[in-house]
């Protein structure tokens, strides 16, 4: 996965983030999408994080994959 800078994150518009508000779990290419959903299935197993908003982010990152 190709490195994201802090610099490239914060030009990131919000509708390239699985979380927009929170700007979380950016989702701009294949790799940070397939990402994002390691990182939420994790925050659900740690408790940190619903099923629900789970299944929000997979569902934003499964749409980013499949553009491929």
């Amino acid at each position: 996965m190709a490195k994201l800078s802090q610099s490239d994150r914060d030009a990131l518009p919000k509708s390239k983030f699985a979380e927009p508000e929170e700007r979380a779990y950016p989702i701009e290419n294949e790799a940070h999408a397939k990402n994002a959903k390691a990182r939420a299935s994790q925050a659900v197993k740690a408790g940190r994080m619903s099923k629900a908003e789970e299944g929000k982010i997979d569902k934003k990152a499964d749409a980013v994959i499949k553009k491929k």
